[in-house]
C-alpha cells in the first residue's frame, strides 16, 4: 500500500457517498453557538458524532470546560511514539445561526445537492472541512495502518462566538496541547480552483463611536439651524478617520510597512473574483498598494453599522444621537491596546473631542503570521504540490480573523492552514456552500499530507 492507495481511498468517499453521508449528519445538528437554545446540540455534536469517530480510529477523547466557553471543546489524541513528531489540528463545530432568505428548496440545516455544490449552513464553515480531514485520517489509517507520527485534534464549539474561553482553556491544557506545528483547516482558498495554505490572519477588534447631544428628537423645522445634528456630526468625525476611498488616516491603525519576503510572496498571487462576486474596485483602500496587498498584508477600518433618528418611522426631527459600529482589521505591525486611544487622539485634534469612543465590545483577535520561508510552510506546499501537481498559494495571513494566535503566541506553534473552501462560500449568509470539488480535492491533499509527515518522521 502506498501513498498513492491512501490519496485514491480518500477521494473515493466522494463517488461512495460515505462523505456526503456523514457531512448531512454534521449539517443536520443546529450548533449555533451564539443561540442560547441550541447550546445542548453544541455537546450533541460532539458526543454523538466527533467522539465514536475518534475513537473508531483509535484515538483517546475528553472534553475540556471553560466557564465563558458556549460550549466544551474536545481534545483527541493518538499517541504512536514519543520519540515521533506531533502534530496539533484544530477545527471548531460551531456554527452561525441558519438565518432566512435560503433559496427556494435549500435549507440551512439539511444537506442538499445542487450544481456540484453541497448547501447547508457549516458545510464550509467549519463542517465540511472537518469532514475533510477526519476523511482523509481514515484513509491513512486504512491504507497505512498507523499514522507515523503522534496526532492531537482540538475541536472547539465557540468559534463563532469569538472563541470565549479557548484561550483560558489551552492555557489550562498547555502540556496536553504541545505539539511541533499546528495544522488546521477554516477560512478560504485564495481561489475555488487554487489550492492554498495560509500561515496566521489578521487581528480584528470593533468598538462604537457615539454622540450623545441631547435627549429627545426636536422638530426639524423649529429647531434645524439651531441645533447640531449628532448624523451630519457623526459622519464628519469618522471622515477625520477614514479618507473619501477608504484610506486610514489613523497611523497607529497600519502597520507602517510591508516586509519584503511578504511582498515578494504577495506578487506571485492573483486576487480573482469568480463570476458571482462583486467586482474589486480597484480606487478604493491604501493608495500605492496591490489588491493583494491591501487584504493581506495592510489595515482595513470599516464602518459595519450606524445609527441615527428612526428610517422605519421618520420623524421629521433632529435626532438627538447617532452611533456607530467600526471594525479594524490588521496584520502584525499594529498594537490592539493603542488602537482606542490612538482614534480618541485622531477625533479630539481634529475637533470632535465631544465623540464618545467607547472600548471594544466584542472579543478580539491577534495578528499572526508565520515566516513564509519557514520549513514546515516549505514541507506543507511541497506535499501539496506532490499531491495536485501545482504549488499552492501561500498567504502570509488570512484577510479574515481566527483565534491562531492562541496557537502561534500562547502555545507558540509554528502554525499552518490548508482551507478547503473559497471566498464565494456564502459561510455567514443563507446558502453557504462546499463545492464538492474542493472537497474532493482537499481530501486527496490531506491524505497526502498525513502521508509524507509520517514519512519525514521515519
Amino acid at each position: 500500500m502506498s501513498r498513492v492507495d491512501a490519496v485514491e481511498r480518500a477521494r473515493s468517499t466522494i463517488a461512495d457517498g460515505s462523505f456526503r453521508e456523514r457531512l448531512a449528519r454534521f449539517v443536520a445538528i443546529p450548533s449555533a453557538s451564539r443561540i442560547a437554545s441550541a447550546k445542548p446540540e453544541l455537546e450533541r455534536f460532539l458526543t454523538s458524532e466527533l467522539i465514536p469517530l475518534f475513537e473508531t480510529m483509535g484515538f483517546t477523547t475528553r472534553l475540556l470546560h471553560h466557564a465563558d466557553a458556549p460550549g466544551p471543546c474536545l481534545l483527541a489524541e493518538r499517541i504512536e511514539g514519543a520519540d515521533l513528531p506531533t502534530v496539533l489540528q484544530y477545527g471548531h463545530g460551531d456554527v452561525v445561526a441558519g438565518l432566512d432568505g435560503w433559496s427556494e428548496g435549500l435549507s440551512p440545516f439539511e444537506l442538499s445537492e445542487r450544481d456540484g455544490r453541497w448547501y447547508g449552513r457549516g458545510t464550509a464553515d467549519n463542517k465540511g472541512q472537518l469532514n475533510v480531514n477526519l476523511t482523509a485520517l481514515e484513509a491513512l489509517l486504512a491504507t497505512r495502518g498507523g499514522l507515523g507520527f503522534n496526532l492531537k485534534y482540538l475541536v472547539e464549539m465557540g468559534e463563532e462566538s469569538g472563541s470565549l474561553g479557548l484561550r483560558e482553556i489551552c492555557a489550562e491544557h498547555a502540556e496536553a496541547l504541545s505539539a511541533d506545528v499546528l495544522i488546521a483547516s477554516d477560512g478560504p482558498r485564495l481561489a475555488s480552483d487554487q489550492p492554498t495554505i495560509f500561515l496566521g490572519a489578521r487581528g480584528g477588534v470593533s468598538f462604537y463611536i457615539e454622540i450623545k447631544a441631547r435627549d429627545n428628537f426636536y422638530h426639524s423645522g423649529n429647531w434645524g439651524g439651531l441645533l447640531s445634528n449628532p448624523g451630519v456630526e457623526l459622519c464628519h468625525a469618522v471622515a477625520a478617520l477614514i479618507g473619501r476611498h477608504g484610506e486610514i488616516k489613523v497611523a497607529d491603525l497600519t502597520p507602517g510597512a510591508i516586509p519584503d519576503n511578504v511582498r515578494q510572496h504577495l506578487s506571485r498571487l492573483k486576487v480573482t473574483p469568480q463570476p458571482e462576486d462583486p467586482e474589486i474596485e480597484t480606487w478604493w483602500g491604501e493608495p500605492g498598494l496591490t489588491a493583494e496587498e491591501k487584504v493581506f498584508a495592510w489595515s482595513s477600518f470599516e464602518i459595519m453599522e450606524m445609527e441615527c433618528g428612526n428610517l422605519a418611522q421618520p420623524l421629521y426631527a433632529i435626532p438627538p444621537s447617532a452611533r456607530a459600529r467600526l471594525q479594524l482589521r490588521f496584520p502584525v505591525g499594529v498594537d490592539v491596546e493603542a488602537v482606542v486611544p490612538a482614534v480618541r487622539k485622531a477625533l479630539a485634534e481634529a475637533g470632535f473631542d465631544h465623540v464618545i469612543v467607547h472600548e471594544p465590545h466584542d472579543a478580539i483577535f491577534l495578528a499572526t503570521r508565520l515566516d513564509p520561508d519557514h520549513d514546515w510552510v516549505r514541507a506543507v506546499a511541497a506535499s501539496i504540490e506532490r499531491t495536485v501537481g501545482q504549488p499552492p498559494a501561500i498567504l502570509p495571513n488570512l484577510g479574515g480573523s481566527l483565534p491562531n494566535d492562541i496557537f502561534a503566541r500562547d502555545l507558540g506553534l509554528p502554525t499552518v492552514w490548508v482551507p478547503h473552501s473559497y471566498p464565494g462560500c456564502a459561510q455567514h449568509a443563507p446558502n453557504e456552500h462546499l463545492p464538492i470539488a474542493i472537497a474532493e480535492e482537499g481530501l486527496g491533499i490531506m491524505a497526502g499530507l498525513y502521508w509524507d509527515i509520517g514519512d519525514s518522521a521515519r
